[in-house]
């Protein structure tokens, strides 16, 4: 296993430090002390989320007044929260979704908006794979009856050769045709924009997303949220897919209709599903965690080592843009 130190050279060269005041809303960022120790070796004055609590509404507020710049993940950035944080000039996120930021109150505001997509797009690839090879083999189930002192021998099938449906070809959709082509699936690939050249360069097949529901054995959601694509996944397209299909959703958890997903596992309509992402976490409450044919994890996708030094030097890059050093009083 890597070490954390191994994980990369610094990537900044020294200088003096700037001296706008800076907040890091990020709980996981506040815990990394190599991107702790880089902030700091870029600004002077930084404020970190240490208690490691869930900031929102007034709390997050009180944590950024001030701040000329802040580092944020999944914390609402709302018109009620930029209305009172006059001071705050550049937001940088701390991983890939937009869906928790108000961007047009962000422009009214004029608060600059530091983005860089793709950082986290291996860490969340591969678990998507460990969820497609575990669902293929029935791993998660084999581990679950013996810790309940059952042994079932159950070989389930293999991925190779298997019907891959892809929604979403950003980032994280590319990645994913180039780690499955090894295992010779054919992979049915959909975007909101016209990609088939890339697609098809990438050894996919441009489809629609009825011919996915329809003919895939995987379905893989990789497409941010917005309202249009709310429920993308409910009772009608899961009457479409196969008995034998399995969703996998690792993308956004509103994507995904969970009652009627409840519904298709515990009905036999659907054989398996499994997402790294709910419609309200943390979702220790969801009765899909009591089904034997439903695979969760907690939001884990992109919070590989790697992924959270990556994110993090990437929030910090685009911090250091939006926010030049004031001149001399």
């Amino acid at each position: 296993m890597k070490e954390q130190a191994s994980l990369g050279p610094r990537p900044f060269p020294a200088r003096p430090r700037n001296r706008r005041p800076v907040a890091v809303a990020s709980r996981s960022f506040s815990r990394n002390a190599v991107l702790m120790e880089e902030l700091l070796d870029r600004f002077e004055s930084v404020k970190f989320n240490k208690a490691g609590r869930e900031l929102s509404g007034d709390d997050l507020v009180e944590f950024l007044k001030g701040a000329h710049g802040a580092i944020i993940a999944l914390e609402r950035i709302t018109e009620k929260v930029l209305v009172q944080l006059p001071d705050l000039v550049a937001l940088a996120k701390y991983g890939v979704g937009l869906d928790s930021l108000d961007l047009e109150a962000m422009e009214r505001h004029g608060v600059r908006l530091g983005w860089t997509g793709g950082v986290n797009a291996e860490s969340v690839c591969e678990l998507t794979l460990c969820f497609m090879l575990g669902a293929c083999r029935e791993v998660f189930t084999g581990v679950t009856n013996l810790r309940s002192g059952t042994w079932k021998v159950t070989g389930g099938t293999e991925l190779g050769g298997s019907t891959v449906g892809i929604i979403g070809c950003g980032h994280v959709g590319r990645r994913m045709m180039e780690l499955l082509r090894p295992f010779g699936c054919r992979m049915l690939v959909n975007d909101i924009l016209d990609l088939s050249h890339l697609i098809r360069e990438r050894g996919g097949e441009p489809a629609s997303k009825e011919q996915i529901f329809a003919e895939a054995d995987f379905i893989n959601l990789h497409l941010p949220y917005t309202p249009a694509v709310r429920h993308l996944v409910g009772p009608q397209q899961l009457q479409k897919m196969r008995s034998n299909a399995v969703l996998i959703n690792t993308a956004r958890g509103g994507l995904v209709d969970e009652a009627a997903l409840f519904e298709a596992l515990s009905s036999g309509m659907l054989r398996a599903a499994a997402a790294d992402v709910f419609e309200s976490e943390p979702a220790l409450g969801s009765p899909l965690l009591g089904l034997p044919n439903f695979y969760g994890t907690p939001h884990i996708g992109g919070s590989s080592a790697e992924a959270i030094l990556s994110m993090g030097r990437a929030a910090i890059s685009n911090l250091d843009k939006l926010l030049p050093e004031p001149g001399p009083e």
